[in-house]
């Protein structure tokens, strides 16, 4: 696949699948169509360059699949209507040379819709955040496997009982009724920072942000809170995703290399995202509301974004809201937080202290961050050569290209 349909690929994969299905009603059918689309646009610009209608193309080639394979289908005469409406909506949008585009009415909560699909709570709240990222984001089965720190074939595993449970169960591509909403909150919020964190940093390849994608996540918390107006914590992820997207023009120097959080020029942050956040945080906890995963976290960004350099950081703030956050989270990488904050507040020696606790946690093990976090209080500390191989047990880890040149360039500065 050339670069160009990359791209195309993991911009708008989960919009297609998602219009899709609205149209068939068959989230694996409109999966496998997008995909076989994609599969004979290889092949169709493999020489040339992709062109400027090349969704368009896509969006039409896996509708006229689609349809292809439900008047395949032995049960063709109870989808009849289906097939009849979706020619119909082709021919439409074709005449009026709009095959670009779905009906604007539906384009605002396709997306929204896909997600509390995957998250029906027939299917293990683990499987349906990854179920999300594969089917709204595109992600292959290793980047996921790479988010939740687990094997490929674990991954795959849960993937495919997760669709089969699907299919299976007959479950609907729809927005809960409201009493069904409480049941799906928790790994819809899960889903929907996910995309974002994707969005923020991509999981492979050479891609440092992928602004359009965290954008895409932050649409998506404004419908959920629309949808959900009272939920404390669908208006606390909103702003958690506010502030830390509020340093996208930061994050990247010139040449493209990552910028870590204390050297980023603030100057460059977008005072009115943060300002947003700091709203919906103060009103979540005016309201007696900030005892949740997505308020605290909310909070510790609240922190960073409020204080106007690196060094007036309120660290010992950032640490107590973390040991809230773990009594309600107790992850290794919750508590892989809690030791940095430890080590910024009390120094090197307790952080190290802290992330050597977590040595025994075969996720830690497989965790670039884990082993990137270990060398940094091991470099303060003077501990040059253990510094040296703990970075290069993070290189083996790692794979985005952005944050693989950068403990390039921190292995490469410690002295010899």
């Amino acid at each position: 696949m050339t670069d160009d349909l990359q791209q195309l690929y993991r911009s708008h994969f989960g919009q297609l699948v998602a219009s899709l299905t609205r149209l068939t009603g068959d989230l694996a059918l409109a999966e496998d169509s997008i995909q076989d689309a994609f599969v004979k646009a290889t092949d169709r610009w493999a020489d040339g360059e992709t062109p400027a209608h090349a969704l368009a193309w896509l969006r039409t080639t896996a509708r006229n699949g689609a349809i292809d394979h439900m008047r395949r289908t032995a049960s063709l005469s109870k989808r009849l209507p289906e097939v009849a409406y979706m020619e119909e909506v082709t021919r439409t949008q074709t005449n009026a040379g709009t095959a670009a585009h779905d009906d604007a009415s539906h384009l605002d909560d396709d997306m929204l819709r896909l997600i509390f699909t995957c998250c029906h709570p027939a299917l293990h709240i683990e499987a349906r955040v990854a179920l999300c990222l594969n089917t709204v984001c595109g992600l292959r089965t290793e980047e996921i496997a790479r988010a939740f720190i687990v094997t490929d074939s674990t991954m795959s595993q849960r993937l495919w009982r997760a669709k089969r449970k699907i299919r299976d169960a007959g479950i609907h591509y729809k927005v809960p009724q409201n009493h069904e909403l409480a049941d799906r909150l928790d790994a819809v919020l899960a889903a929907i920072y996910l995309i974002f964190n994707e969005g923020w940093l991509a999981s492979g390849g050479s891609i440092g942000q992928r602004v359009s994608l965290a954008e895409e996540a932050l649409r998506l918390g404004r419908l959920l809170t629309s949808l959900m107006p009272e939920d404390s914590e669908s208006h606390a992820l909103l702003a958690l995703m506010l502030i830390q997207h509020s340093r996208r023009d930061a994050r990247f120097d010139a040449t493209g290399q990552l910028v870590l959080l204390r050297n980023q020029n603030r100057s460059l942050w977008d005072q009115g995202n943060i300002h947003e956040g700091l709203q919906l945080v103060r009103a979540v906890f005016h309201a007696g509301q900030g005892n949740g995963r997505y308020a605290l976290m909310a909070a510790i960004a609240c922190v960073h974004a409020s204080a106007a350099s690196a060094n007036t950081t309120d660290w010992n703030e950032i640490a107590t809201l973390y040991e809230h956050l773990m009594q309600l989270d107790p992850s290794a990488v919750v508590a892989l937080n809690y030791a940095v904050a430890i080590g910024e507040r009390d120094g090197p020696d307790a952080g190290l202290a802290h992330v050597n606790q977590l040595a025994e946690s075969a996720t830690m093990q497989r965790y670039y961050l884990f082993h990137s976090t270990e060398a940094e209080f091991l470099r303060r500390l003077g501990e040059t050569d253990k510094a040296r191989a703990a970075y290069s047990r993070a290189l083996e880890l790692v794979d985005n290209n952005v944050e693989r040149e950068f403990l390039t360039r921190q292995l490469q500065s410690l002295p010899q």
